[in-house]
């Protein structure tokens, strides 16, 4: 049979003409798709900027399929999960991010951060912390030890966030000294719960020494001292905390009364109660001073001469109490009048959150910021 050239030389224009057409519908289809995908992107950020979550979730999740490969549309879209408390999602985008061979180093630790975050908002405390401790060395090394350091403390390991905080303060953080005061006190209260009185002291010592400047350090061990039946070395601790933090005399007051009772020393602590009242009046060295002063007779007279210098509701009710009014038979209404309209102003306030309570905390249970609770009650502030 002869080989017909006829054939070839007609299917060769067919051919090219074939190729032709299929180059252009590959191109085309990469036209819709490239106009597609920047399309549904910015109609996402548009929804995004206007609050309507649900439909910027859509667009992006729209934009994702038409361009699965584009890491920022995963970013953008599992961020949003989490935003929105759906953090299922937000873990599922973050680990297939993370599953891909084709990522960035960047892009990678950028990754574990969100999945780290993802674990974090969702309460899996025990997966962001495995997710925090893999992000060592990363660029997001510092944001991690600051959120391993807020899991320590919520769970309560204080030995295992005064790790951190030590790594902290090496790497430039901050001071976190006070903080590790805290802990220490904090590591002293079983102690004393279980009746092992040498580690506690030990605790409370250290913590001294760690931040001398610290209000919570001096107050625990002197407290602690106190408990002992050690009276005279309690009211020294607090002697020098007068001097070192004349600031928080309000909160040394009532314990410096305490000691000056236990051990007979009540002149000196006069003496020291009213050179910082003239300083710096405060309420509850006022309260100490009036428990403090023998004769009985001029005691409530300091609430007057607090009054002279403060305009004090707290101060004028405590006087008041203790008065003789010209109808005697209507004191116990105008009391009660008083003492619930004091009630509010004798509570101390969070200084980050407005947190208010009646005792004063030394890490906001509100915001769980640290030392944000100001020594005076809110009617000083």
């Amino acid at each position: 049979m002869e080989f017909d050239l006829t054939w070839v030389l007609l299917a060769l224009p067919v051919a090219f003409a074939l190729g032709w057409m299929a180059s252009r519908l590959d191109i085309r289809q990469l036209r819709i798709q490239d106009r597609q995908a920047p399309k549904a992107y910015f109609r996402g950020l548009n929804f995004l900027l206007n609050e309507q979550q649900d439909k910027a979730i859509d667009a992006f999740i729209e934009a994702v399929q038409n361009d699965p490969d584009t890491s920022e549309l995963h970013f953008a879209l599992g961020n949003l999960f989490r935003r929105r408390g759906e953090y299922e999602r937000a873990v599922r985008v973050h680990e297939h991010l993370l599953s891909r061979g084709d990522l960035t180093a960047a892009d990678r630790e950028r990754a574990q951060h969100a999945l780290a975050l993802d674990f974090l908002k969702a309460g899996l405390l025990d997966r962001a912390e495995d997710a925090l401790n893999k992000l060592d060395g990363s660029a997001f090394a510092g944001q991690a030890l600051l959120a391993l350091l807020a899991i320590y403390e919520r769970s309560r390991d204080w030995p295992k966030a005064a790790a951190i905080a030590r790594k902290l303060q090496a790497g430039g953080y901050g001071d976190f000294d006070p903080r590790q005061a805290h802990y220490l006190c904090e590591q002293a209260s079983p102690a004393l719960q279980k009746d092992s009185p040498s580690d506690a002291r030990s605790l409370l010592e250290q913590a001294v020494q760690t931040a001398p400047q610290a209000a919570r350090p001096r107050l625990a061990l002197a407290a602690f001292q106190l408990r002992c039946g050690d009276a005279n070395s309690a009211f020294e601790t607090l002697k020098v905390h007068v001097q070192q933090s004349p600031a928080a005399m309000p909160l040394i007051a009532p314990l410096l009364q305490e000691a000056a009772l236990a051990s007979g020393r009540q002149e000196d602590a006069l003496h020291i109660l009213l050179e910082q009242q003239t300083l710096a009046p405060s309420l509850d060295a006022l309260e100490a001073v009036v428990a403090l002063d023998s004769s009985s007779a001029t005691a409530r007279d300091w609430y007057v001469k607090h009054l002279e210098r403060e305009p004090s509701l707290v101060a004028a009710a405590q006087w008041i109490a203790g008065e003789k009014l010209e109808h005697e038979q209507f004191h116990p209404l105008v009391q009660r009048a008083l003492d619930h309209a004091v009630k509010p102003l004798k509570r101390y306030r969070c200084a980050a959150c407005g947190f208010e309570a009646q005792q004063h905390f030394w890490q906001c249970p509100g915001c769980q910021a640290w030392d944000s609770f100001p020594a005076r009650r809110v009617e000083e502030l």
